[in-house]
């Protein structure tokens, strides 16, 4: 509709412009749709296989953040990170990297303008722990077994971009390595996202 109204009236500048601002988000928009469902398609389907080499985190996390520091700026959100740099854990760097984006870019959004968010890595016996915290809104207990659904949303952050694909998309990338994710959040306090992946196979 936009693009034909381009095409067919004549406009002013600022109409022009405005119109084409809008028309670029929603494109913005589609795209991500569509690279979301590809990824989740080619997950599911076995097209991709989850390659487990030991590697740096500290490059895995690198990759993630890279993704979210303009929304994070344009939102005047603090991002702090904690990561030992000579840490090294057998994954899949390319797609843990986009499942701990995908927490990022959820923390992102729900986060406040000019809020908080903080990535911390741990390493234990058993597992590396990614964790995520925003000082959001919260997610209502009764809700948070949904929340990695796929097209879940929240009822009341419908006004948020999103799709509902990227907790599902992230769920099954931890879980193809041997992992789970685990959530912990109490509305009005944030929420807090933890990856969890093991230091060794598990038989």
């Amino acid at each position: 509709m936009l693009c034909d109204t381009l095409m067919e009236q004549s406009l002013s500048d600022e109409e022009r412009s405005a119109f084409l601002g809008t028309m670029r988000v929603q494109t913005d928009k589609l795209a991500f749709l569509i690279e979301a469902l590809v990824k989740t398609s080619r997950l599911e389907t076995g097209l991709v296989h989850i390659e487990k080499r030991l590697s740096p985190v500290y490059d895995t996390v690198a990759q993630a953040l890279s993704g979210i520091v303009t929304a994070a700026e344009q939102k005047g959100i603090t991002v702090t990170v904690d990561c030992p740099e000579n840490l090294q854990l057998p994954h899949d760097g390319r797609w843990t990297a986009e499942a701990l984006f995908n927490l990022l870019d959820n923390a992102v959004k729900y986060a406040p303008v000019g809020g908080k968010v903080r990535l911390t890595v741990t390493s234990g016996e058993m597992f590396t722990v990614f964790s995520v915290h925003d000082n959001g809104p919260g997610i209502p207990e009764s809700q948070q077994a949904q929340v990695f659904q796929r097209f879940y949303r929240v009822p009341s952050a419908y006004e948020i971009p999103g799709i509902g694909l990227g907790l599902y998309l992230a769920r099954e990338i931890v879980t193809r390595q041997g992992g789970y994710i685990r959530l912990s959040s109490t509305p009005g306090q944030g929420a807090e996202f933890s990856i969890m992946l093991p230091l060794r196979e598990f038989r």
